[in-house]
């Protein structure tokens, strides 16, 4: 089960840092994802890190502002968002993949899903 929290309303060129809690004794050998998906449009990746944290992925929109990182004592794995813009405005979805056959950046890679939480960035 994961649970995602930190999300809420911050102004443009603000920061917010989600977390996303998971429970079990197997969080250390998951990769982890973000994704996010504002009202209309599809769920899109925002960034990944593998189960060691020694890669991470992160889409181009959000590249140089959001870092992905992982505590597997604490089975949390986090995403820093600088520098927000509205754009950045979405439900953001955190999710655990047991195996990665394909890309990161795929849904369908991942086999369990957070609830979500609201990002907004006022302008």
């Amino acid at each position: 089960q994961l649970q995602a929290s930190g999300g809420g309303l911050v102004q443009a060129g603000g920061s917010l840092r989600l977390s996303c809690a998971a429970s079990g004794r197997t969080f250390s050998t998951y990769n982890m994802g973000w994704f996010r998906q504002a009202p209309g449009q599809e769920r899109e990746f925002v960034a990944a890190i593998s189960w060691s944290g020694g890669s991470t992925y992160y889409a181009d929109s959000v590249k140089g502002r959001f870092t992905i990182s992982r505590d597997n004592a604490k089975n949390t794995v986090y995403l820093q968002m600088n520098s927000l813009k509205p754009e950045d405005t979405a439900v953001y979805y955190c999710a655990a993949a047991r195996y990665i056959s394909g890309s990161y950046f795929y849904t369908r890679e991942y086999d369990h899903w957070g609830q979500g939480t609201q990002v907004t960035v006022s302008s």
